[in-house]
């Protein structure tokens, strides 16, 4: 594929807890990406079914760090998450080889 579309997955507290009661996965993906894309990704990498695919476009933010020298002001980069609905009966495990 010309352009990568999934960069990573997303493991956190709230995002484990929607992989275990409601079968969904969230990724950091590609800005260009559209969910047809994000949908074929998923079922070709982890082999797996997709039932839905909901995206949103998660803002930036300004951060502030105190540190000997004083305040430094930075940025978090904008970036686009999928959450990844799978069909019945499908899983993927993240952490197989550990």
């Amino acid at each position: 594929m010309a352009k990568t579309i999934l960069i990573k997955p997303i493991i956190t507290e709230k995002a484990e807890g929607l992989s275990e009661r409601l079968n969904q996965y969230s990724f950091v993906v590609d800005r260009k990406s559209n969910k047809i894309e994000i949908k074929n990704a998923v079922q070709k990498m982890y082999d797996v079914k997709v039932a839905s695919v909901n995206t949103a476009v998660m803002p930036g933010k300004a951060k502030n760090r105190n540190t000997r020298s004083g305040m430094i002001k930075g940025r978090v980069s904008s970036y686009k998450k999928a959450m990844v609905t799978l069909a019945e009966g499908s899983e993927i495990d993240f952490f197989g080889d550990i």
